[in-house]
């Protein structure tokens, strides 16, 4: 009987400690933020919001976090109506097609500056590795890196004279 409760026990703290790790994304508070260049003069601000899936993060064991995390492609915003329904279409996100943007992290660690996560970003079906330095605090990772378009077959038409070539993004994920 005592080798019963025992199980039992280690059982529930076993199933506490990974429900203490996972946290739930508040799409409502957490959006992605980019920053391009357009027509070499001015820069095009926009978000994306709709993000959801699994966000795992320790900083006590770090070794146990991970992220699998996507956001809806079609709710890309640069508050330009027309500008926005060109970045939606095939020329660009082509969203009916790729109607998400996805990040899942091989690994996750602990730098002098906060923390970094390396995985494998998918962005118009293009899948590439990346690195994303951020930090975590009062249950918001802020992540930031730059993203190349043309390394994800974004807008290949338009050179760079009418799009920049590489954009500033900020991840806010606000957890609860």
């Amino acid at each position: 009987m005592k080798i019963i409760k025992n199980a039992l026990l280690v059982c529930f703290l076993l199933a506490s400690s990974y429900v203490a790790q996972a946290q739930s994304i508040d799409s409502n508070k957490s959006v992605v933020d980019f920053k391009i260049t357009g027509g070499g003069i001015f820069t095009v601000k926009g978000t994306f919001t709709g993000m959801q899936g699994d966000f795992n993060f320790d900083s006590s064991a770090i070794e146990n976090s991970s992220f699998d995390i996507c956001i809806d492609s079609k709710t890309l915003n640069t508050k330009n109506e027309k500008r926005d329904t060109h970045l939606h279409s095939a020329d660009f996100f082509d969203v009916e097609k790729y109607p998400t943007i996805c990040y899942k992290s091989a690994s996750v660690s602990k730098t002098s500056d906060g923390y970094q996560t390396t995985g494998d970003m998918t962005i118009h079906g293009v899948t590439k590795t990346v690195t994303i330095p951020f930090t975590f605090k009062n249950n918001t990772f802020k992540g930031e890196l730059e993203i190349n378009r043309f390394d994800y077959k974004i807008g290949e038409d338009y050179g760079t004279m009418r799009v920049g070539e590489t954009a500033k993004v900020t991840i806010t994920c606000k957890v609860n």
